[in-house]
């Protein structure tokens, strides 16, 4: 038992290693570029004002969206969602497959689930349980189901869903951003310390690797930014892009895609304001998400949409009296019945 107790918290701290690891690199940055590059290298004043504030908004946002990535908790499903004493009992003496199907059915029943396992049952978490919510996955590393999971990140030693996807994504576009002005500030001195203008030993190290780190961290982060706009653009997540999920119909890999406006506002709130900022600002509760079918199913003309995106046509049927222009609005007004279940 102590020697299990002990290796868990060996496997906690080595965890952190990788925060640690982007902490002293950001940390040496910071004294890389404000001491060695803009108070040594730089001898214009004009031109030291200039870097150094806008250094220092870029670090703070970096920072800052770093933090809330790190330290704001995964979001487990609502009480509603986990077994009660007697469903409980019921469901563990039961030996019969089908009718713990059976039992889990009229569970999901109350509740807004939509989303099934491969084989069409309702999905249900033996380590937790609970029925989980659509798009809610359990982490193995954390031990929890997290709503709305996306993938459990080293680099930040959380599991990145519902309360903090939109942190993690400003953290990635902050970094990109980061690096680049270090990179484009820095660049002129670099040539200048490469072809011998500048002497300054120990600075001329700074300067050098400084710029090596920042063209490798911005190529490597620029790849991984794009792949998750390009998940946010098609409301997906990382679990869902390599599997789709299943509804009662089968497998949908735009089950949740509402539309690129709407996709983005599902992430970052309707608030344009709170956008760039890393304040909680993202719509719902992380329990229900609208789906593309319902929608449908209010405006049939939406299942043809994407196909005719894809194919490029763009249609204006013309009658006899006039022309027919067909508008399509991509979020769908929920009935008062799934809002309750939100």
């Amino acid at each position: 038992m102590a020697l299990s107790r002990g290796l868990r918290c060996c496997q906690r701290a080595f965890a952190w290693l990788p925060v640690l690891i982007i902490t002293l690199v950001v940390l040496w940055s910071y004294y890389a570029y404000v001491c060695e590059l803009c108070l040594v290298t730089l001898s214009n004043p004009v031109e030291k004002v200039a870097y150094l504030i806008i250094f220092h908004i870029l670090f703070v946002l970096f920072v800052w969206t770093y933090w809330k990535s790190i330290f704001t908790l995964p979001v487990q499903p609502g009480k509603k969602y986990h077994m009660s004493y007697a469903d409980k009992e019921r469901y563990e003496n039961e030996e019969r497959p089908e009718v713990q199907r059976q039992i889990l059915a009229e569970m999901a029943r109350k509740l807004p689930v939509y989303t099934r396992t491969g084989n069409g049952g309702i999905r249900f978490c033996d380590r937790c349980q609970l029925i989980k919510p659509d798009r809610c996955h359990h982490c193995s590393v954390c031990a929890i189901c997290v709503l709305k999971m996306d993938h459990h990140c080293p680099w930040v030693n959380n599991c990145i869903g519902f309360s903090n996807y939109k942190f993690f994504l400003l953290f990635l576009a902050y970094s990109l951003l980061y690096c680049l002005y270090i990179a484009a500030t820095v660049f002129k001195y670099f040539i200048k310390y490469w072809t011998g203008e500048l002497t300054n030993g120990r600075s001329k190290f700074h300067v050098l690797f400084l710029l090596f780190v920042a063209i490798m961290f911005f190529v490597s982060l620029m790849f991984l930014f794009g792949y998750h706009c390009w998940l946010v653009s098609r409301n997906r997540s990382t679990l869902e892009a390599f599997s789709a999920p299943v509804f009662q119909n089968g497998p949908d890999k735009n089950g949740f895609n509402l539309g690129f406006v709407k996709n983005l506002q599902q992430v970052f709130g309707e608030e344009k304001k709170l956008w760039l900022l890393p304040i909680a600002s993202s719509q719902g509760d992380g329990h229900f998400f609208p789906m593309r079918a319902l929608c449908e199913a209010q405006n049939p003309l939406l299942a043809n949409e994407e196909q005719w995106e894809d194919d490029g046509i763009d249609e204006e049927p013309h009658g006899k009296e006039g022309v027919i222009v067909l508008e399509f609005e991509l979020h769908c007004p929920l009935s008062p019945i799934l809002l309750a279940g939100t």
